[in-house]
């Protein structure tokens, strides 16, 4: 990534500020109640916590959360080890074909590429997907695991990761559930084939981290963004007060939540799912890990009956979870003249 291609060169408008606004108020929300004989009163206090974070800023941060620290270390070792092998040897576990997991380093956003390489890897393996965005096509494919076989404790760092980090996604989501009036399990039916993925985000160095983003501007698609970052930081969220763009300090074992675009329609736009961005510099190099929680491929997206009535009508017409990620991964995968599928796109 020595010499910079146009392709990473954002628009002017959407070229990052060198100067940093550090992000205050992005609540710290403390889970250990969670983890203890605590009464009704305290889980109470928390929900309510998680509900505001949800509604004020759509990002939250997370500490006492259950996941071991060893298992966090092991897996950014594994990662850091993973990205410091040859561009040969990394190749060997690309993706190919209709398979969209394994190493990459040419993904765009907003059609235009991102100062990144990343190794993506599925919860359920193997993945069911729909082969096709096209609507009618009713063929299903089969997203399979890539793993380097010189380096099989990658593959154990990963399972060992996402069996922990996992659990804390349904503890979230169950509280989220509870914030928005409805049962602890309305929303984990959803998740049974789910499509959840793990990502190793690297950052290389920049020459030019003025002109080009590490991930640009985008908002997640998926339900719940569990991400951990290294001390580097990077991370920006756009206020909704004001449309700025916030830098998110990194906070040491913390994890930073993020509501996606499901959650934002399942509730009806009470929770929104916020744009982001990821900035890189030009001296040091750096590691985030993101859990993505998916429904199944077969989930039909649409608000919530409960959260829905004559003074507060659906805003949202229901879509295939499934066809819309087939969609998405065209346009990753390649720069399209069409702009990215948005849930926009089915607001009533």
């Amino acid at each position: 990534m020595g010499q910079v291609d146009p392709s990473f060169i954002q628009d002017v408008e959407h070229r990052p500020k060198l100067a940093v606004i550090e992000a205050e108020g992005i609540p710290v929300i403390d889970l250990s109640v969670l983890n203890s004989s605590s009464n009704s009163k305290n889980i109470n206090g928390l929900v309510a916590e998680i509900g505001s974070a949800c509604e004020k800023w759509g990002f939250f941060q997370v500490i006492n959360h259950g996941v071991p620290l060893e298992l966090r270390l092991k897996i950014e070792a594994a990662a850091r080890k993973f990205f410091s092998q040859d561009k040969e040897e990394k190749m060997k576990v690309r993706r190919v074909g209709g398979n969209p997991l394994g190493y990459y380093d040419s993904e765009h956003t907003k059609n235009v590429r991102d100062w990144k390489e990343v190794f993506d890897l599925t919860v359920e393996d193997p993945t069911l997907m729909w082969a096709s965005h096209e609507p009618d096509d009713q063929e299903l494919t089969e997203w399979v695991n890539r793993w380097p076989e010189s380096f099989p404790e990658l593959r154990e760092a990963c399972e060992e990761y996402i069996e922990e980090v996992q659990k804390l996604s349904y503890k979230l989501l169950e509280l989220i559930s509870l914030s928005l009036g409805l049962p602890a399990n309305r929303l984990n039916g959803y998740f049974k084939d789910q499509t959840s993925f793990l990502r190793l985000n690297h950052y290389p160095p920049c020459p030019v981290p003025d002109l080009a983003l590490g991930v640009g501007r985008h908002k997640d698609s998926l339900s719940l963004t569990i991400l951990a970052q290294d001390d580097v930081g990077g991370l920006e969220v756009k206020r909704k007060t004001d449309g700025e763009w916030i830098r998110v300090k990194p906070t040491p074992n913390a994890y930073i939540i993020n509501i996606g675009d499901i959650i934002q329609v399942w509730s009806n736009d009470k929770y929104e799912s916020v744009e982001h961005r990821v900035v890189v510099n030009s001296e040091r190099e750096r590691l985030s890990i993101p859990f993505f929680l998916g429904p199944s491929y077969h989930t039909m997206v649409k608000p919530l009956e409960e959260l829905t009535d004559d003074q507060n009508p659906a805003k949202y017409r229901e879509y295939s979870w499934g066809k819309f990620v087939a969609n998405r991964k065209r346009s990753n995968l390649m720069k399209l003249n069409v702009e990215n599928i948005q849930i926009d796109h089915f607001r009533v």
